[in-house]
């Protein structure tokens, strides 16, 4: 069921530029801390799902979602990847209900499932 979103959640994140590559704005978000905190993510996992508040990050974010899925996190940048990898499996280990919800959400006929998870399992 790995599929894909948020994340590009989840932080692919960043408001697209008219660049190649999405903003840098959020390069140092720490994902990592993210994830290593339930409550927090449950709420980014909500905001994304439109079921809660969003933080000022957690709306850029939702606002990537969809294109970053979509073209594989084609425009992220390196750093962008890693962040998006390690907020995907967050949800996919510590939330797996709310990645339920995310991948149905916005990948309903599992179109984007098989290149999104190679690009999960990737490391470029």
């Amino acid at each position: 069921m790995k599929t894909v979103i948020l994340l590009c959640t989840l932080a692919a994140a960043a408001l697209a530029a008219p660049a190649d590559t999405y903003n840098s704005k959020y390069d140092n978000f720490d994902a990592n801390q993210l994830v290593g905190n339930p409550r927090l993510l449950s709420s980014f996992g909500r905001c994304f799902l439109g079921e809660g508040p969003c933080t000022a990050e957690g709306s850029d974010f939702k606002k990537t979602i969809p294109e970053a899925l979509r073209t594989t996190c084609a425009k992220c940048t390196p750093k962008q990847r890693e962040l998006v990898r390690v907020v995907v499996r967050g949800f996919q280990t510590k939330l797996p209900e709310i990645w339920d919800k995310l991948v149905q959400q916005q990948d309903p006929k599992g179109e984007y499932k098989d290149a999104f998870n190679r690009f999960l399992n990737s490391s470029d």
